[in-house]
């Protein structure tokens, strides 16, 4: 299946050269598609030229949205989407005093398999192409009348988005095309788990997202047990690579911290992540855990999580208490997901 959203601007600008059109063209389209606009919608765009996408096999719409829900204690909203197979997957908007943040799948499924996540349950269905990931965004903008509902993005949904390289690298490309959704760079977020070697091309092919890594444990001993991808990527060659994407990019990196309850949140662990950071250019944002029930992992308390960032405060190292947005409506990655499919499943 091929999408109009799967295009680049050059790449679009090239197949409608190669159709005869005029250059003028592939702005007034791209627009169009960046709008999530239906073929019919398109009233600039020549009837002939539709038919010659249609009949090149180009569909205009790689996603919609088939469910929200709207968290009552702090308006977040999740999302629901439905792909072209069949497939579903999900998205929360949160909304800050910045602006609006939404968070973006790349895989259907995951196949990292972390302890305490929803996501990789079911293992990694498939990779998502550039236009489904950026589709996410559009058909939420749709949603709201095709205002700039979302300024910010962060690619931290279902998915490890370094284990679907490419076609991240090429969303990454096209949502901050001028001609398009134009999104700043600087507003752009990436989570890896933390795959050392992509991380390391992702810069160095010139790409300069906000980098945040998936850490949740100081040691191989502890991350190791909750998340399997430390088997191959150990601490020691994470931290190096995420002191290469600063010394490259000049940009700080964030590390996550989820605190699950006596796996990770002893005084003795805020100790060891002080050392291993120190004097590196990031930030450590300690999250309370979203509890996925089969998972069995709980958050940890908030006595101890404020201890823990006392510990890091008082040595030096810059650290703050994320707050928990969408705990009354499954926020955790994947939860929503694995709800609606064991409802279809018992219908």
């Amino acid at each position: 299946m091929k999408f109009l959203q799967d295009l680049t601007f050059t790449e679009l600008s090239k197949l409608l050269k190669d159709f005869g059109q005029p250059a003028y063209r592939a702005a007034q389209l791209f627009k169009w598609i960046s709008q999530g606009a239906l073929y019919g919608e398109m009233t600039n765009v020549p009837k002939s030229l539709i038919d010659r996408l249609i009949e090149e096999g180009y569909s205009d719409s790689p996603i919609k949205i088939i469910d929200t829900f709207t968290s009552k204690i702090d308006g977040t909203i999740k999302l629901l989407y439905a792909l072209y197979d069949g497939n579903v997957i999900e998205g929360v908007l949160m909304k800050y005093k910045y602006g609006n943040t939404l968070c973006v799948s790349t895989q259907v499924g995951c196949r990292m398999n972390c302890a305490f996540c929803a996501s990789g349950l079911d293992g990694l269905i498939r990779n998502l192409s550039c236009g489904e990931i950026i589709g996410q965004i559009i058909v939420v903008n749709r949603l709201f009348g095709n205002v700039r509902a979302v300024t910010n993005v962060v690619l931290m949904g279902s998915g490890e988005p370094l284990d679907n390289y490419d076609e991240t690298a090429k969303f990454l490309t096209a949502i901050s095309d001028d001609n398009g959704l134009n999104i700043s760079k600087r507003n752009i977020s990436l989570s890896t788990c933390g795959l050392c070697d992509k991380i390391r091309k992702l810069c160095d092919d010139g790409y300069t997202p906000t980098l945040t890594i998936s850490l949740h444990a100081p040691s191989d001993e502890i991350r190791s047990k909750i998340m399997p991808v430390s088997h191959r990527y150990p601490i020691s060659e994470l931290i190096s690579a995420a002191k290469y994407y600063f010394d490259v990019t000049g940009r700080r990196v964030i590390f996550e911290y989820s605190m699950i309850d006596n796996v990770n949140d002893s005084k003795d662990c805020a100790y060891q992540l002080a050392k291993i950071t120190k004097g590196m250019s990031c930030h450590i944002n300690l999250i309370r855990l979203n509890t996925v029930k089969e998972r069995g992992m709980r958050g940890a308390s908030d006595a101890k999580v404020k201890a823990f960032l006392k510990i890091l405060s008082d040595k030096g190292v810059s650290a703050t208490i994320r707050r928990t947005l969408g705990s009354d409506i499954e926020g955790a990655c994947g939860q929503l997901r694995r709800r609606y499919l064991g409802e279809v499943d018992n219908v």
